[in-house]
């Protein structure tokens, strides 16, 4: 006979209707699973029958045939268990219930019947919810967080017997595993009010987090790059939980621990990181740094240090939000959208420029240290901060600065600005250029202007693309009406860039 049932396959983050396909009939004992299985997949028969036989099913005399469709896709992990069992025992007539197409099963199973989490349990149910998948029969697993905000029919299992009890109507799942919650953690990083002197970076910092802008600082050792860096994500609001539980998602497929936090993911690898930590890889593709950075922030601390050839490797990611990693066995792509902060010296002893210490580089050794980013790489950073070092008396007799809570809630308020305008949650430094033209144009005198500045200043065309992104970001902090973007916004943007330091006229 012939049955068929839905799990869900998984490639990188993007999941896609795996169907179970199973052929029983009479004859001599054979058991075998097509369509590009794994060693894990073909090791799933044995417990298949030591799971059905500890339950009193008999599978003996049986030729089976399971077929994981579409069967040129690579089949990995013990995620398919509990779909193959369900749709062996609808082949023997073991079990007379109908399966909706929209129902899907995932978990492994054990020798006993209980059905377990495995790795991918988290980004396999995101997808059933974007593959259309209605009613979903998973294991319950405690470290995962409360997955009710994605409007699936969840039903959470412990065992084989318990998804054949529901399916024939007579077992129901006990109401504590839907009011299971996880602790949220809270994540401390430095507070703004902490940084002291720095305003320009201050306020260079809250445009970036605004509009999702990328920052390369560079200055003398000791003058408050780190701090700033690690105080950045304080101004940053809190993730919706869908973000959340992606972020989660990409750390179970990186097989790294997070706890759930509102807070956004803060990494910040060492120059010594291979690019296969950075970017992602393996015989089977896992998701890298800049991956485990979605949704928050990458800060590549002396970055002139990491590899030319590391850093050349983020220039696809930077402009896409994506990143695709092709190996022999699979090719998956792991979403990458994060605001990248950089710093650095300005030369290999750190003080060119400094009025406090004397260079000993010559100008060879100057120029050979900043020509380690790549022209197309240093274009990528919408603001270039050049930072000195803070007189701490002359500081000190300053206002007290703001704290990260009230620049967090203009940030905020100014994102809420840029959803609206564009229709989803996309921010000015990633908006397709064209919708953000359509959405913001330019009047015929600030075009003008900009291409003089164009020929004046030697810009290429993606320089003179983030000026008008950064102008779009400072009025939406300033919380300027209408669509048109300011000449005041325009000056602020190449001053907060750091291109020219002259007036826009």
């Amino acid at each position: 006979m012939w049955a068929q049932v839905t799990s869900i396959g998984l490639k990188g983050m993007e999941g896609y209707r795996l169907n179970v396909e199973v052929s029983t009939r009479v004859g001599a004992d054979s058991f075998k699973i097509v369509g590009l299985p794994d060693a894990a997949v073909k090791e799933a028969k044995e417990r298949i029958i030591a799971a059905l036989s500890s339950l009193g099913y008999i599978v003996s005399g049986q030729k089976i045939i399971i077929n994981l469709s579409p069967p040129d896709q690579k089949k990995m992990g013990s995620l398919f268990d509990l779909s193959m069992a369900i749709g062996m025992l609808l082949s023997l007539h073991e079990l007379e219930a109908r399966v909706p197409e929209d129902t899907g099963f995932i978990g492994a199973l054990s020798l006993d019947g209980a059905i377990q989490s495995v790795e991918g349990i988290l980004p396999a149910v995101l997808a059933a919810k974007k593959i259309g998948i209605r009613r979903l029969y998973l294991p319950f697993d405690e470290k995962l967080p409360p997955l009710d905000v994605l409007g699936l029919e969840l039903i959470y299992v412990e065992s084989l017997q318990d998804v054949i009890g529901h399916l024939s109507g007579q077992w129901s799942p006990p109401s504590f595993f839907k009011q299971k919650e996880l602790e949220v953690h809270s994540v401390e990083y430095p507070d703004f009010q902490q940084v002291v002197g720095h305003a320009h970076a201050k306020y260079a910092l809250e445009v970036a987090a605004a509009g999702e802008h990328h920052v390369l600082m560079t200055g003398p050792p000791g003058c408050g790059k780190s701090l700033l860096a690690w105080s950045f994500p304080s101004i940053l609001p809190a993730l919706s939980q869908e973000a959340q539980l992606e972020v989660m998602s990409l750390y179970q497929l990186g097989h790294s621990t997070h706890q759930v936090t509102p807070v956004p993911p803060f990494r910040n690898p060492h120059h010594s990181a291979s690019g296969v930590a950075i970017i992602g890889g393996g015989q089977y593709p896992k998701p890298g740094e800049i991956s485990l950075a979605h949704h928050g922030v990458l800060f590549l601390d002396e970055i002139g240090e990491f590899s030319k050839k590391t850093l050349d490797m983020l220039r696809q990611p930077l402009e896409t939000g994506s990143i695709t990693i092709s190996r022999t066995h699979a090719t998956v792509t792991y979403p990458a959208s994060f605001i990248m902060l950089a710093a650095m010296n300005p030369c290999p002893c750190g003080y060119a420029g400094d009025n406090s210490h004397y260079c000993t580089c010559s100008s060879k050794q100057i120029l050979a240290y900043q020509n380690r980013l790549s022209g197309p790489l240093r274009d990528r950073f919408d603001i270039h901060l050049s930072l000195k070092s803070v007189d701490l008396k002359a500081a000190g007799e300053e206002q007290l600065a703001e704290p990260s809570f009230m620049v967090r809630k203009r940030v905020g308020e100014a994102r809420e600005r840029q959803y609206d305008r564009y229709g989803r949650e996309i921010c000015n430094g990633r908006v397709p250029y064209d919708l953000l033209m359509k959405t913001s144009p330019l009047t015929a005198s600030q075009q003008n202007a900009i291409q003089q500045l164009l020929y004046k200043q030697g810009w290429s065309n993606r320089t003179q693309i983030k000026i008008i992104r950064l102008a779009r970001t400072i009025s939406d902090l300033r919380g300027d009406r209408g669509t048109a973007i300011t000449d005041e916004s325009i000056r602020e943007a190449m001053l907060v860039s750091g291109t020219i330091r002259g007036q826009f006229r």
